[in-house]
């Protein structure tokens, strides 16, 4: 299935010059959205993995999808001031700042083998800072898991030691 077809593209949102690529008309397709997850549960299913981790907020979607497929714990990573207390905070660079992202104190632990799942990789900054916490805890990223790869976007550097698997890539943005 050509996955392309159900993400819509959006010219100069959220402001000129960039193409934002929405996957809410994939996920409102149910046979594209089924194939999505199948692929991911697929490639999934007979790795050393325990705990999927997805990454606020679209990257709940397609975790807890995956979670639930390959019937593992699902895990939440969140910005600021979401979760409940205890916590732990990591914050990342932005092109224009610092922002934060969340986990629960003890959501993993030393030896947990995880997956982190998120729609898009661009940057690379909140997936970075991800698995700064999953590490930080004593996990281990077995890779990261995302809808679509914008390439030319992501500075690769930041998850050059981590393998990604994408459905989808958008060369250009």
């Amino acid at each position: 299935m050509d996955l392309k077809k159900h993400i819509r593209a959006i010219p100069d949102w959220p402001k000129k010059g960039i193409i934002f690529r929405d996957i809410t008309t994939l996920i409102q397709n149910p046979e594209a959205l089924h194939h999505s997850i199948d692929v991911f549960k697929k490639r999934y299913l007979d790795k050393d993995i325990n705990k999927v981790v997805g990454i606020e907020a679209r990257g709940f979607i397609f975790g807890a999808l995956i979670a639930y497929e390959l019937k593992l714990p699902f895990v939440i990573v969140r910005k600021p001031n979401k979760l409940p207390p205890p916590v732990d905070k990591m914050e990342y660079e932005l092109e224009y700042g610092k922002d934060a992202i969340e986990i629960s104190k003890g959501s993993i632990e030393k030896g947990d083998k995880v997956l982190i799942v998120d729609d898009l990789v661009a940057t690379g900054g909140t997936l970075k800072a991800t698995i700064d916490l999953v590490e930080k805890h004593g996990g281990e990223v077995h890779e990261l898991a995302c809808v679509i790869d914008l390439p030319e976007v992501r500075v690769k550097d930041k998850l050059k030691d981590y393998p990604i698997f994408k459905l989808v890539d958008f060369e250009g943005g």
